[in-house]
């Protein structure tokens, strides 16, 4: 295990790079400065790729919330869910099965459930983000209090 970085890092900053799933940013770590900052994925910048290649233990790209992810969760939540009739609509908009619609439109009509499931994508997230703090040596089980879910 190398050496842990004392940084301080803004947590909500962190959780929406994590979040994004826009595809034309590419979110960045500086891990000496603790700053989120973003580039256009199509930058053609040669010194500003050289410099990140270069600085490769500094600079640490976050990874993007892709559908993977997205389906993970509304899978996880799709199996959780207790209303059989909810889990029927939610099953068939989750297969993009005729006349079901989209998840979160269904779930406007359903409240209590919504919100399960925004805090399920927030723990999924908020975990994602400790493993990969921990992996860059960002983040120990000490400095777990110090990290709370959004509001």
């Amino acid at each position: 295990m190398g050496i842990v970085h004392n940084v301080e890092i803004v947590w909500n900053d962190l959780m929406d790079a994590f979040t994004s799933g826009t595809g034309d940013r590419i979110y960045f770590l500086d891990r000496f400065t603790g700053e989120i900052f973003f580039v256009p994925s199509a930058l053609e910048d040669d010194d500003f790729w050289r410099q990140v290649e270069t600085n490769q233990e500094r600079f640490l790209e976050i990874p993007r919330f892709d559908y993977s992810n997205e389906r993970k969760i509304m899978s996880g939540f799709v199996d959780s869910v207790k209303n059989t009739e909810l889990k029927s609509l939610l099953s068939g908009a989750l297969t993009g099965r005729k006349p079901y619609g989209n998840i979160n439109e269904i779930l406007d009509f359903f409240p209590e459930e919504h919100e399960e499931l925004l805090e399920m994508k927030d723990a999924f997230v908020t975990n994602r983000v400790k493993s990969w703090l921990e992996e860059h040596n960002l983040f120990t089980v000490e400095t777990d209090g110090m990290f709370s879910s959004r509001a």
